[in-house]
């Protein structure tokens, strides 16, 4: 049996250090599915979160028996956006829109998916399963920090990020926030909590546009 930690694989994009940092982020296949609202208070989310991590674990299951290859189930990723950016900053989680995703090894393709989502639905039918669609995100350029703490408490770094690091590096942001959840919130004290916090980025020119 062959045993991989993807963490470890890219440890650099999923252990990073806690001071701001550039990464490129090469494409990979996810599980993906959208919602809007509270993450706090909307039942969309916690099902969209459960449709996900119950087809990720029938692929995990399905490829060590079929590939004899055993690995984690990768963390929990979300992207956000609004149509004003700055509700991230002011904590108004009602005008949240969301993509919640599951990264998925190389050796699994559409056709393992689709038999996976079919023993999915037969296990326990989620009615969010049929939401999910499986397809590559490349996301290139971005800057990120391994964030400790509750989740309600990362404006400041987000507001370091985005209004000093970023602009004084010689970048501006593009595409959608990203953060990566290390820890179950469900079984970890939100003080110590860590998350990745990513936000793809472009330099500007050199006359500074």
């Amino acid at each position: 049996m062959n045993k991989v930690d993807y963490k470890k694989e890219y440890k650099h994009l999923y252990q990073p250090g806690r001071a701001f940092e550039v990464v490129d982020v090469p494409e990979m296949n996810f599980l993906m599915i959208d919602g809007h609202g509270d993450p706090n208070t909307s039942s969309d989310y916690s099902q969209a979160v459960s449709a996900l991590y119950s087809l990720a674990y029938t692929i995990k299951f399905m490829v060590k028996k079929e590939l004899g290859v055993d690995y984690g189930v990768m963390p929990l990723e979300g992207l956000w956006w609004a149509e004003d950016m700055n509700v991230f900053l002011q904590g108004d989680k009602d005008a949240w829109e969301w993509t919640m995703m599951i990264m998925q090894p190389e050796m699994v393709t559409a056709e393992i998916v689709r038999r996976a989502l079919d023993q999915a639905r037969k296990k326990k039918p989620l009615p969010e399963l049929e939401k999910i669609r499986f397809e590559p995100f490349h996301e290139g350029l971005a800057v990120q920090i391994l964030y400790t703490g509750p989740y309600s408490d990362e404006a400041e770094t987000l507001k370091k990020m985005h209004h000093e690091f970023i602009p004084q590096n010689g970048f501006e942001m593009r595409g959608k926030h990203h953060e990566i959840y290390l820890n179950d919130p469900s079984r970890t004290a939100p003080e110590k909590l860590k998350t990745v916090l990513r936000q793809p980025v472009r330099r500007k020119d050199a006359d500074g546009s």
